[in-house]
This record gives structure tokens, sequence and C-alpha cells, in this order.
């Protein structure tokens, strides 16, 4: 029964969606309602992901109005029977985790790129204006967009199509912060279009309306003669790989949002993405729009309490039956309307808080979400998202070849500090290993590592022998090896237990050492131990790994000076970038 009426409430924000994006790709309302209910139905029944609702998506409209403006309405079949091809194939291989590779500021970035495209062009129809093709020229052309708003034209109707479009954001807005608890399942969408609907029936608008054809079937192309032509086109190949690589990276991401709101039975991407190209591939039979996992209406689908995949089918079945039964209801929502809905959800798209959160890991990652946007707005969506992937490499390769050292020596203590910042690996060994010679070998050497991103085996290797080389000139190192735990608590602004402490190696017999178990540090005393007490406590070595997920105290580990490790692993600790 919960998931019957769930179906019902999934069903009611689907239907402008669906129409909403078809006019906004400039193609018929049936061409989107149709690929609603394949998502539904066949996605629906053999995803992976059994909460989520599959459709058109907001985030292919601006690939789509290109490709089509570029291709023809023709072609589209053969584009989106490439896409889903590509997809079924890389659902079977495995490759859906590949998907999830992509960086935060990349995804942000292509969201943000999408938002703003899309509010652009849908704020021209928001007004029964024209689009003016490019991201830019939509942009710029927004003020001449609102100044035939505000202007009366008895011969055009741009003024009451504004006012629509705006009474349906506002609709939007108060429904989301003001509904009475026990209407809130009531869709926000569903009561603006109704609303607004409402008012230009009654007010006699004289506005565009939605115009869809009683019989759903009259909006399929199935495959002629000329599909296989065009699948053999290298410019109708490439368009498929682009809207295949922008669909699955948006169902994923859906998918993996929805795990963590939901208690029931986790994603099982692989299987999702050979369902996604299941129904992208029918939809290409049929001419029709292409499909993703779309957060929206998968998140109503989740809050209207579904527990089971068969919502998400019967909300496919409820599409059918109203499109079938009652098409002329749909004729009474205004363009405008469902314009609006889509500069909301373009809005909706540009996350504010995305900087912010990118910046706590470095400004790098700032700045390819920024040049992943621009390049989007500006070029296009293909050109700004392999660029925001090449900068990330670029970031990459840097991080892992930049090694910094800072030494300073004090004379009245003999002491020596060296600071290492960045990726300690086998690139930069001769670097550090020329570094390390030219300290002197009878100084008491302080390494310190929290700055460092990662070590290899290579660079562990030599700071262990350095232990050992240095111990028979009189000197003695000192490394605080929880500084590299430090790291991943600090980005995550877990309190700090104490003060660090160090411990420093002795230079006669018999070190004392601090073992770290369960997250708790048990101290050695400072006393030389007996050789008898040094048998009966257990000195682990260094540790080789440190993972950021584990509880460790802030007090350093001393290494014993008087036997360096047999063979210590790989010594790695690495920021984890994700947010």
């Amino acid at each position: 029964m919960q998931d019957l009426l769930s179906s019902f409430v999934v069903f009611l924000v689907a239907l402008p969606l669906c129409m909403g994006i078809a006019i906004a790709c400039g193609v018929a309302p049936g061409l989107g309602i149709i690929t609603g209910i394949i998502g539904g139905i066949v996605v629906g029944s053999m995803g992976g992901c059994q909460l989520q609702v599959s459709g058109p998506a907001a985030g292919l409209v601006v690939i789509l109005s290109d490709m089509l403006h570029e291709h023809g309405l023709e072609k589209l079949g053969a584009i989106v029977i490439v896409a889903g091809s590509l997809q079924m194939v890389g659902g079977v291989l495995g490759l859906a985790h590949w998907f999830r590779a992509v960086t935060p500021a990349i995804i942000n970035g292509m969201l943000a790129g999408i938002g703003v495209l899309l509010f652009a062009g849908q704020f021209h129809l928001m007004v029964d204006d024209t689009s003016k093709g490019s991201g830019i020229n939509n942009l710029l052309s927004i003020p001449g967009a609102i100044m035939k708003a505000i202007s009366p034209d008895a011969a055009k109707s741009h003024e009451e199509a504004a006012f629509l479009g705006l009474a349906t954001i506002i609709i939007l807005l108060l429904w989301n912060k003001f509904a009475p608890k026990k209407l809130k399942k009531v869709p926000s969408f569903l009561v603006a279009i109704g609303i607004v609907s409402v008012i230009a029936a009654v007010g006699h608008f004289p506005v565009r309306y939605v115009d869809i054809s009683a019989n759903l079937l009259s909006n399929v192309r199935f495959p002629d003669a000329n599909t296989l032509q065009y699948l053999m086109d290298k410019n109708v190949i490439l368009s498929g790989l682009e809207v295949a690589f922008i669909a699955s990276a948006e169902t994923l991401l859906t998918a993996t949002a929805l795990d963590k709101i939901h208690k029931g039975q986790r994603t099982n991407y692989d299987r999702e993405l050979t369902a996604q190209g299941v129904g992208n591939f029918i939809c290409g039979l049929l001419g029709v729009l292409p499909m993703t996992g779309v957060m929206v209406r998968s998140g109503v689908n989740v809050a209207a309490g579904a527990k089971t995949r068969l919502s998400s089918i019967l909300h496919g079945v409820w599409l059918l039956l109203f499109v079938s039964a009652m098409p002329f209801a749909l004729k009474w929502i205004p363009v405008s309307s469902l314009a609006a809905l889509l500069v909301y959800t373009g809005c909706k798209l540009v996350d504010r808080k995305a900087i912010k959160d990118l910046s706590k890991f470095g400004k790098s990652e700032v700045v390819i979400y920024v040049i992943t946007v621009c390049l989007i707005v500006s070029v296009d969506l293909l050109t700004g998202v392999l660029a925001g992937i090449a900068l990330s490499i670029c970031k990459l390769v840097y991080t892992f070849t930049r090694l910094e050292m800072k030494v300073g020596y004090d004379e009245k203590t003999n002491r020596t500090s060296l600071k290492l910042a960045g990726a300690a690996t086998f690139l930069n060994l001769p670097k550090l290993a020329d570094c390390l010679e030219k300290i002197r070998p009878d100084t008491e050497l302080h390494v310190h590592l929290d700055a460092l991103d990662y070590i290899d085996h290579a660079c562990l290797d030599l700071l262990m022998n350095l232990d050992k080389q240095m111990k028979g000139t009189g000197g003695s190192l000192v490394i605080d090896w929880s500084t590299l735990g430090t790291v991943f608590r600090d980005r995550r602004k877990t309190p700090r237990e104490g003060g660090s402490r160090e411990f420093r190696h002795p230079v006669e017999p018999q070190p004392t050492a601090a073992a770290v178990t369960d997250g708790q540090t048990a101290q050695a005393s400072a006393e030389p131990a007996t050789p008898a007490a040094a048998e009966s406590q257990s000195v682990p070595p260094a540790p080789t790994a440190i993972d950021p997920n584990t509880t460790m105290s802030e007090t350093a580990v001393t290494e014993p000076v008087a036997e360096t490790p047999k063979s210590p692993a790989t010594a790695a600790a690495s920021r984890n970038d994700s947010l």
C-alpha cells in the first residue's frame, strides 16, 4: 500500500517535468512522457537502485538542444541507441564505478554549468520568448527578456507569461517553506502547476499552452533505412558518447545520494548502469528522449515512503494510463509555467555551498570548478568536462611530484629540523637523499611529517637507513609518526586529544618506545629498559600505513634506534579529496 501511494505522488511530480524537459529540448511533450514511461516500467523493473526513478532529466536539456539543432530530430533515435549501447557494455564489463572516480570539483562544476545554461535558456521560454541559441547569448539577452516582460504590448503575451512563470516560482518557494505538515507530501511542483493553470484558465491568458497529441504513438519514430547509416556517422557516435557519459554520471551520483537517505538495499552500480542502457536503447528505437536517474523524482519517492521498486514501476504505469485516457487535461497547462519549473531547477543545480566545501581542499579545486563552469557556459558541456578532467590530472601529477624541504639548524642545541611538505615518492628520492647528505651526521635530526601528503616505500626506507647511520656517528633521528594520522583528523575538524609530544631516540643502547594499539598509546618509561622488560613489552615497528578513519593518540611514537625494522612495507597517508 505504501508503494502504491508513493508511486502516485511520484507520478504527479514526473508528469509536468517530463513535458517541461521535452519542450525545453524543442520537441513534442509526448517524447518526454514516453521516456518517463519506459524509465518507470522497464528500468524500474531491472535497475540496481530500487528506489531510484528514471526519466528525462534537466541535466540533458542543454546537450540535447544543441544536438537536435545540429543533427535534427531524425538522428535523435540513433544518438540515443549509441548512448544506450555504451551504457549496457559499461555495465556488463563492470565499469560503473569508474564514473564515480570523477573529482567532486568536476561534478559540481558540470552541474553548476548545466544549471546556468538551463536557467538562461528557460528564462526566455518563461516569458513566451525564444531561446537565443548559445548559452552566452541567452545570458546576455536576459535583460532584454525582462524588458519585454515589464513592457505591456497588446500584440504579444510576454507580460502575462512572465506573470504566470513568476507566480509558479513563488508558489514553489512558499509551499516548500510554509506548507502545513499534513500536506508536505503533496509535491510543490503539482501545487504550483495546478494553481497557475487555474489562474490562466479563469483569466483567459493569451499565452502558449501545452500542445500534446491525443495519440501518444504519433510521437514515436521507429528505425528506418537511414538509421543504420546514421549509426555509422562519426558525429552521431560522438554525440552518443557524450549523452552516455553525462547520463551515467548523473544516474550513479543520484544512486549514491539515495543510498545516504534510505536504509534499504544498497545500489548495485553495474546493474543500474546496464538497466539504464537497456532503457535508453529502447528509447532510441522509439526515437524519444534519453533518460537518467533523476534526483528530484527519486527524492520524492523516498520521502513519500517507498519501500521497493514497485513504486517506480507503478509511476510509469500511471503516466501511461493518464496520457492514454486524459491527454486533453494537459492542454490547460501554460508553457511558461513548465519553463519556470526548469528555471527553478537550474538555480538548484548551482550549489552555492560547493565552492566553500571545495576550498577546504585547496584553491586548486576551486580553480578547476570555476574553469569547468566557465567553459561549459561559454563553449559547450563536453569541452568544459574534458578541461576539468585534464586540470585534475595535471593537479594529480603536480601533487605527486612536488616535495618541499625546509632545513633549520640550532647551533646551541645541535638540533636540526627537516620539514617535508608535498609527496615523498621515488621520483623525489634523489632530491631527498641529497638534502639528507648535507645534514651534519652528529646532529639531533627532527623530521616533521605533518605537511606531508604521501610517503612511499622508497623514501621511508631512506629515512629508516638514515636512522641507523646517524646512530653510528653520534647523532639521532626523531620522527613523529602520529602526525601522518593527524593530517586526516585536521581535515575532518576532529578535536585534538592533546598536544603532540616527541620521545627522542637515545644514543645509548636500550631504546624507549610507545606502542599504539586500538587507539591507545602505552608510553615507555624514560628510564633505560632492561632486556627482560624489553622482551616482555610488545613493541611493533613503525606503522607502515595509517588509516585516516582510525582514532589515534596525538602522542608521538618513538622508533628504536638499536634495531632498524627489518622490512617495512609501504608507509602511506594520502588525503581523501572526496567530499
